[in-house]
């Protein structure tokens, strides 16, 4: 057996998580050969509670690609952009406030959080728990059960909660409450915790417990649930245990954190795992880092770039100025940090990327992102034509965010605030910055903008802080873009030079835009219920605006 929990070790590592689990009995010693079985008869083994984990972390890690999307793309960090206008017109109305119900990611991140539940009941509902192993794989599968809850609730309000294998005369689930629901995320969360069964890091440097998730990442949820219920005492007591617990730090190399280097390192709380495996490599490829490099195909790409940097990516979520203009007033044009997180255009051109000369990008101001670009060490096979085989995880939470988090918990609970003072102090530290003497809560939502830009957290915060509606008002109203444009006359014909090519010029415009846009109060706090869910389920009720 000890083979068998190597062999699923790796499973959950999701190098071989696409594959099937190998049992130990001789592979020409197989009893069925047909018919394997009924559910009733499965999940009776740990081997086969391993298994149904291994599938429920794959169902988490393939909601990952529009959980991200959809909630960075309604922040006012980035511009939806791509290729060209309409590249990926959902994306585009998710960043200008123009969709609807039948917009494709909502609908995706909605149906991919229930399948992540389905797959996470089947293990808490199916697998009798009567061995130290299955007692883990149900006590895992009630942490990521309350995670997708945690995010439905914060995202929709009155989705449904989904407590158990649903029968056929169950589909059609009413509303839920938010307050029904986010007891439930306490109560997976504080089972899982009281449990006993999931485990902690060995210390800082343990690369392998933490490919699962641990009791710590419980913890950290937990804590960011009862923050966002404004349960400021509770929070700020769970999310110290995380950080006294010792098992967790501050990556030094704040730009090598977000690259395969530094994958399930000190600062990892929780991460979706992928592997450099070249056989493994097209059953986990993904299109999320594509989408998010730089639009190779109108760059120059020489020199440093070339060197180091994958092309073949799509350019999607360009910084904005504003977001880009925070962090200079709050670091400086040198700020370690920023340059860390968005590139200007001219400090572009000094690395070796400039747009060639008769191409524009849509949705740029200037400003390229540095924290999400491709590294050639990032690749499990280098496609200049198609780069999508890269092992970075996928990071759900790191070390960075429990530190804010726990600094606004004390903060707004009014106890203790001097931890307040120390957690901003140590995230700014590895930022360079120097010392707070005081903190406020205008120091720890700037804190969060700037150290957890791009990671999923910017909108509900908005929401939740109230802030929401003087950031993202306007957003949508109109959309820029830079580049070459064709000179023309006065009579609006092209400009051509002496051997009757077009001459440009090369400029900042805002070609685009829209008669309704922006964040709207009493619409935009919540997500619509997707269309497809009402069509099909005449017991939901729509939520407020839409």
């Amino acid at each position: 057996m000890k083979k068998l929990q190597h062999i699923l070790s790796a499973v959950l590592s999701f190098a071989l998580l696409l594959g099937s689990t190998t049992a130990c009995e001789d592979r020409l010693n197989i009893e069925k050969h047909g018919n394997m079985g009924s559910m009733d008869e499965y999940y009776q083994t740990d081997a086969d509670a391993e298994a149904a984990l291994a599938a429920m972390y794959l169902s988490w890690r393939g909601l990952h690609y529009n959980w991200w999307f959809v909630k960075n793309t309604l922040s006012d960090e980035v511009w939806a952009a791509g290729g060209q206008r309409g590249d990926n017109t959902d994306l585009e109305k998710l960043n200008e406030y123009t969709f609807d119900t039948s917009n494709s990611m909502i609908q995706g991140l909605y149906s991919g959080l229930y399948s992540l539940i389905y797959s996470a009941n089947l293990i808490i509902d199916r697998v009798p728990g009567t061995t130290e192993v299955m007692q883990r794989a149900i006590a895992e599968a009630k942490v990521a059960r309350a995670w997708a809850h945690s995010e439905l609730v914060s995202l929709w309000g009155t989705a449904p909660k989904v407590d158990h294998l649903l029968s056929t005369d169950e589909y059609r689930q009413p509303n839920g409450t938010p307050e029904d629901t986010w007891a439930f995320v306490e109560q997976d969360l504080t089972e899982a915790i009281e449990s006993g069964a999931l485990k902690s890091k060995t210390g800082l440097n343990d690369a392998e417990t933490g490919i699962r998730l641990t009791l710590e990442a419980a913890k950290a949820f937990l804590g960011k649930a009862y923050v966002f219920q404004g349960k400021y005492d509770k929070a700020a007591s769970i999310l110290d245990e995380v950080i006294d617990s010792k098992k967790y730090d501050l990556y030094e190399d704040f730009d090598g954190l977000f690259h395969a280097s530094a994958n399930n390192c000190c600062e990892s709380i929780f991460e979706l795992q992928l592997r450099n495996d070249q056989d493994q490599a097209w059953n986990q490829w993904a299109m999320f880092y594509i989408m998010v490099g730089w639009r190779t195909d109108k760059l120059s790409v020489m020199g440093d770039a070339q060197s180091s940097v994958a092309i073949g990516t799509y350019g999607f979520m360009n910084p904005r100025k504003s977001a880009y203009d925070a962090f200079v007033a709050e670091e400086g044009v040198d700020g370690y940090r920023l340059n860390n997180t968005i590139r200007t255009y001219e400090q572009m051109e000094d690395f070796g990327v400039s747009i060639k000369s008769g191409n524009a990008l849509v949705g740029s101001e200037g400003y390229f992102s540095w924290k999400t670009r491709i590294l050639k060490s990032d690749l499990v096979i280098d496609q200049s034509y198609f780069q999508v085989l890269q092992w970075i995880n996928y990071r759900i939470m790191r070390y960075a965010e429990v530190l804010l988090l726990a600094a606004e918990a004390h903060l707004q609970s009014g106890v203790e605030t001097d931890k307040a003072l120390e957690y901003v102090n140590e995230v700014r530290g590895r930022a360079h910055l120097p010392a707070l003497t005081t903190v406020t809560m205008e120091d720890v939502k700037s804190e969060k903008r700037l150290e957890l830009y791009l990671e999923g957290c910017r909108f509900q915060d908005l929401v939740r802080w109230g802030d929401a509606k003087s950031a993202l008002g306007e957003q949508g109203k109109e959309i820029p873009q830079l580049g070459y444009f064709a000179v023309t006359d006065e009579n609006g014909e092209v400009v051509k030079d002496e051997a009757g090519n077009p001459v440009y010029e090369f400029e900042q415009r805002w070609p685009y835009t829209n008669t309704n846009y922006g964040f709207q109060e009493n619409k935009h706090e919540l997500l619509p219920i997707p269309l497809r869910e009402m069509e099909v389920n005449s017991n939901m009720q729509q939520n407020l605006g839409w």
